[in-house]
């Protein structure tokens, strides 16, 4: 059994995975999300936790489900192209569930870069996307390189502040690899971590580890993820404090993608964006779909991703590490254990989750 992450099976429950997108499905269809919408939300947040990232999984269920019911998320928006040529377009969400929005921008470049080589959509006035490696997994299987970004509430104090100021901003990118079903998976929040796995010690009542987080009245490296979930604390760009380590770059590839998914596509960015289940996010996506076949020949390009990873993992190895892993590989392998043994939920979620079907009507996880 691989998994990427070590499980204590105490505090976790196993739930296969049908049974759960089931559940998270009918809870969206219950809140009037039309079911379409709602089995690509549920798609969305259930193969976070399916792939081992527990932090964008179904732990985030009752945020959008606060936000509907607040009134800050509609589920039968007007989603509306406003721009549009043949190799881009922008989308305008009207306060769609993020997903919903993504989802539709995301096929839209898939479709522009099919027929013309290249796809660039982006979105404006959305909410929360989810875990951004799902659409660019979704692209890179098509036989397209895809690249998925998207702004966030500010949670990161950027190089040289003391305050929340820009967000976890995640980028990803997917490419399809010859010889294998699952494309190679690039998904990294532009943070040392992202917010949801401070969530995670949170809910488990655990310090984080390492240097994650400062607090915003001392500057001090800080360890309490309440702390650091409130207005006392404020988590690190990649590469941590200061320069020394590469904080600073952290800290450019979050304003990159702030310029990419808001700025340039008329939506907020940094300390702009709405972060209470009241209040509209404004959220901004950025999407893009290469046919690889514009530049050359595409299995060609397949043949020297494989090449290309195949030389990443037999370099020399560090002694430390038992193998040189490529991105996305962990989370395959998770995906298949997981499948067969189901998906781990922590009990507290598990119960959260149940809670929020009985108050709905919807039969609970069993």
């Amino acid at each position: 059994m691989f998994e990427k992450v070590k499980v204590d099976e105490k505090e976790y429950k196993r739930v296969p995975k049908d049974e759960l997108f089931r559940v998270v499905k009918e809870i969206f269809v219950a809140l009037n999300v039309p079911e379409e919408d709602a089995e690509i939300v549920a798609d969305n947040l259930v193969m976070a936790d399916l792939r081992g990232v527990e932090s964008h999984g179904v732990q985030r269920l009752k945020r959008y489900v606060d936000g509907i019911k607040a009134g800050g998320v509609k589920v039968n928006p007007n989603i509306r192209v406003v721009k549009e040529s043949p190799v881009y377009a922008l989308i305008d969400g009207d306060e769609a569930l993020g997903q919903v929005a993504a989802y539709r921008a995301m096929r839209l470049a898939i479709e522009k870069a099919k027929k013309n080589g290249i796809g660039v959509v982006g979105v404006r006035n959305s909410n929360h996307y989810g875990i951004a490696g799902y659409y660019a997994y979704k692209i890179a299987k098509e036989g397209l390189v895809g690249i998925s970004m998207t702004t966030s509430r500010p949670l990161v104090a950027h190089t040289g502040a003391m305050e929340k100021f820009v967000g976890t901003n995640p980028i990803a990118l997917g490419a399809p690899v010859e010889g294998q079903e699952e494309p190679f998976l690039l998904d990294m929040a532009t943070s040392v971590v992202p917010s949801g796995k401070i969530e995670v010690y949170r809910r488990k009542n655990k310090p984080v580890p390492g240097e994650w987080a400062i607090s915003t009245e001392t500057g001090e490296i800080i360890h309490d993820p309440n702390e650091i979930l409130s207005p006392k604390g404020a988590i690190l760009p990649l590469g941590g404090l200061g320069e020394l380590s590469g904080g600073h770059k952290g800290y450019g590839l979050a304003v990159l993608v702030d310029i990419l998914s808001g700025v340039l596509m008329g939506a907020t960015w940094s300390r702009h964006v709405g972060g209470t289940s009241d209040k509209h996010s404004d959220v901004g996506h950025f999407f893009m779909a290469i046919d690889p076949g514009a530049f050359g020949d595409a299995d060609e390009f397949k043949r020297n991703m494989r090449k290309m990873i195949d030389e990443l993992k037999n370099a020399k190895k560090h002694p430390r590490f038992e193998r040189i892993w490529v991105h996305g590989e962990k989370g395959h392998l998770t995906a298949e254990t997981r499948l067969k043994a189901g998906i781990p939920i922590y009990r507290k979620v598990y119960d959260e989750i149940n809670a929020i079907a009985k108050e709905l009507g919807v039969t609970p996880l069993s």
